[in-house]
């Protein structure tokens, strides 16, 4: 049987994976499920979307329903800049639609983002401030949009330096850490658009370094995406099952074998 007491002070880091990152929520659903409760979540790149959605009260049912309902291919717009031909301002909007405008500080659960500042090439946790710039900014492709500038930083991305961010959790000395490995079981495949052809270039050069990152999680969840791709939209339904079938049983034998508080 789970004890359910020993979950209270567990750490959830989501990591990123552009629409693979609809298996999150299945994810979640599997903790809801299991009555296993987060203290603190942590999220890059789409991680970061799904982290504060989940950080600030929002079900796996509501999260769920609006990826299906988002607008996947409408989350940019052009712009004039030497730093990159499209702007992710969108999605900040939408985030803002969704949470209002709050600060990351003001999350029921304890919320971290990370993202890379271009300009020194260090990683960026971002604990305080707009939630949708941090979302903005965690998830900015570099090349592609245009860093989010903020307190003389130019913030991308964080897959560049942390894509499953399990640090800001073991640095608060959170126990146990569980994080979400979106591409540790991944297939790359030919990419049919030039959409396609960054997201693979950008996502293969950090696949290498994700082992050495989740080493340090308790549990390191790895859900088989074999079968997905980064970029097709209508896969959302399907990826949050995909996520949640493999989560369940290995949250249950995780929880099982977790020591029982005295």
């Amino acid at each position: 049987m789970i004890n359910k007491s020993t979950t209270g002070t567990a750490g959830l880091a989501l990591g990123g994976g552009a629409v693979l990152g609809a298996a999150h929520i299945g994810v979640l659903r599997a903790l809801d499920e299991l009555d296993i409760r987060v203290s603190m979540v942590s999220g890059t790149s789409i991680g970061s979307f799904i982290a504060a959605l989940h950080a600030f009260g929002k079900s796996w049912r509501e999260i769920r329903d609006v990826t299906l309902e988002l607008d996947w291919l409408d989350l940019s717009g052009p712009v004039l800049s030497q730093y990159g031909i499209l702007s992710n301002k969108k999605f900040g909007q939408v985030v803002h639609d969704l949470l209002g405008r709050r600060n990351i500080e003001d999350a029921p659960i304890r919320l971290a983002m990370v993202a890379a500042d271009i300009s020194t090439g260090r990683k960026a946790v971002l604990r305080s401030g707009d939630v949708a710039e941090g979302v903005m900014a965690s998830s900015c492709i570099p090349g592609v949009f245009r860093p989010l500038e903020r307190n003389g930083s130019m913030l991308v991305d964080g897959v560049l330096l942390e894509n499953v961010p399990i640090s800001p959790l073991v640095d608060e000395g959170l126990r146990p850490v569980i994080c979400v490995d979106l591409l540790a079981r991944h297939a790359f495949t030919k990419p049919e658009s030039i959409v396609g052809l960054l997201l693979n270039s950008f996502y293969t050069a950090v696949t290498n370094t994700a082992s050495m990152q989740t080493a340090g999680a308790d549990l390191c969840l790895a859900p088989d995406l074999s079968a997905f791709n980064l970029v097709d939209t209508s896969q959302v339904s399907d990826l949050i099952d995909a996520g949640y079938r493999d989560a369940l049983p290995a949250l249950r034998r995780f929880m099982e074998k977790a020591p029982r508080s005295s």
